[in-house]
């Protein structure tokens, strides 16, 4: 009888959302759109720079640095400038990355065995942006300068240095979307399951159905399976369709367990649906519970490190991060995905989870037994 009872209350929750029409979209049309967003539009990395050249110098050596530029296919002269009020209204309109001015004294400098300045400018209103693209630069400038220096003094000199060669692990290629689309899996998964238990008992309330569930013979607990039941159902077809596209359309690897990451997911799941729970039961309205949601999503998600790294914080704020169940499901992902790692390696984030998810959902327990009394 009593499952009779949870599988009819589900199946009526089944009925009450797809029957709405404006949670269509939601349901099928936002996922996609993030997942596409995620892994084509918010991207890091850097295929062109655009260049803007002053040559003041025009002589063999200042030939040789554009056309070290020129010969690197990341990098563009597209802006031929003959002063610097030319180079800064070119900067300022953005339509140039960097600024390459070469002075009017290279050449002789470098003859004479002095030093030779050549100024960078970067646009800099993307801080992250302008450093790589600055790195870029110096790496050219380096390798400029060692030929340069061969021309000068043309003996073989020997001499002992260290050789430094630089391995990325887990991310060979450093493609951002491989940093980005796991994290939008896992944020995918909390949207849904928040926003639409945020308001599921609001919904029986304003319906007039509330008093009619509280009068039935259904126990409290009945009723709270009855309700989540069917978002975990969506949350876990929707975290399916994402990963299925995260792999097959974006070559996202999976090295890990997916077992383990389905346990990820639930215990998340657990989390995300007694936060929405509670809200729902605070909530007088739609509007309200749907307010409250947003204003939960967004600290969530800033404070977990999807974007920005948790160390950079300040050291409060780095305290708070532990409250968020985002920031180890985060974690388990990209370990999971990327490394390929274990239970033995992310046990602290499944056991955080656990307590998080127990917590937070016997709270919204709790607090929704109370609203039946």
């Amino acid at each position: 009888m009593c499952r009779l009872r949870i599988r009819e209350l589900v199946r009526k929750e089944f009925i009450q959302i797809f029957r709405d029409k404006r949670n269509r979209p939601i349901l099928i049309v936002a996922p996609l759109i993030q997942i596409l967003i995620f892994g084509y539009v918010v991207n890091f990395d850097i295929n062109i720079i655009h260049v803007a050249l002053l040559d003041q110098s025009r002589t063999l050596e200042s030939r040789k640095i554009v056309d070290a530029f020129s010969a690197n296919h990341l990098f563009q002269i597209d802006n031929i400038v003959h002063n610097s009020q030319e180079m800064e209204e070119i900067l300022i309109r953005g339509k140039a990355d960097i600024g390459l001015k070469i002075g009017p004294d290279l050449a002789r400098k470098i003859r004479r065995g002095e030093t030779a300045e050549v100024q960078i400018l970067a646009d800099g209103t993307v801080s992250n942006m302008a450093a790589i693209r600055v790195s870029y630069v110096m790496t050219v400038m380096e390798r400029l300068n060692r030929q340069f220096l061969q021309d000068r003094f043309p003996a073989q000199l020997s001499y002992g240095r260290i050789d430094g060669r630089l391995r990325t692990w887990y991310n060979p290629n450093l493609y951002s979307r491989h940093f980005f689309v796991p994290g939008i899996v896992a944020f995918i998964v909390m949207l849904i399951s928040l926003l639409f238990t945020s308001m599921a008992v609001i919904k029986e309330k304003e319906g007039g159905t509330m008093e009619q569930l509280i009068v039935t013979p259904m126990k409290p607990y009945e009723l709270i399976m009855g309700k989540t039941i069917p978002y975990i159902v969506i949350s876990l077809i929707q975290m399916a369709g994402v990963l299925l596209f995260a792999v097959y359309l974006f070559d996202l690897p999976i090295r890990g367990s997916l077992s383990l990451f389905f346990l990820a997911i639930c215990l998340f799941l657990m989390s995300t649906l007694g936060i929405g729970l509670f809200i729902s039961t605070i909530s007088a309205t739609q509007q309200q519970a749907m307010m409250s949601t947003f204003f939960f999503l967004q600290p969530s998600f800033l404070l977990s490190g999807f974007v920005f790294p948790i160390a950079n914080m300040p050291v409060v704020v780095q305290w708070l991060t532990y409250l968020n169940p985002f920031r180890y499901i985060l974690v388990i992902i990209r370990g999971i995905f990327l490394k390929g790692v274990g239970m033995d390696v992310l046990w602290p984030q499944y056991l955080s989870l656990t307590i998080l998810g127990l917590a937070v959902f016997t709270a919204a327990v709790l607090r929704f037994h109370k609203r039946l009394d």
